[in-house]
């Protein structure tokens, strides 16, 4: 099967239009009450490897949904004003999921460079997640 844009394109062409926080920046931005960062990772993801402190979770199967204010499902968060950081585990959803938000017209929203991988490697603090029953 031929594609159009293989998963390597689609990279390359959202890197080239969306803004990227470091791991160094992203620590910096933890004590910024101007700032949510947004956790795209499964929930499974979640629970085994633990979050970023006070991280919100935004599963990326319903980002979009969330996000527009005309969706029933929107969530306040995305329409708070605040700067957006999205993450996922090796920074490949959010940023695909970076550019779909630039694409809505969303101003305030950058990615984790190196996702919450990069997070850990560079001793970024993190907070366990329970175990939903």
């Amino acid at each position: 099967m031929a594609l159009k844009k293989g998963i390597k394109q689609l990279l390359d062409e959202a890197a080239q239009r969306i803004k990227v926080v470091s791991t160094d920046e992203g620590k910096a931005l933890l004590e910024d009450q101007n700032t949510v960062f947004i956790d795209l990772r499964d929930v499974r993801e979640l629970e085994r490897d633990g979050t970023i402190p006070g991280a919100y979770h935004a599963p990326r199967g319903m980002l979009e949904f969330w996000v527009d204010p005309e969706s029933p499902y929107h969530k306040d968060v995305f329409s708070s004003g605040k700067n957006l950081v999205l993450y996922c585990q090796s920074a490949w959803r959010s940023a695909l999921a970076t550019a779909t938000l630039v694409d809505m017209g969303l101003e305030n929203v950058s990615h984790l460079e190196g996702g919450f991988s990069a997070w850990k490697e560079a001793g970024g603090p993190i907070a366990a997640r329970e175990k939903k029953s």
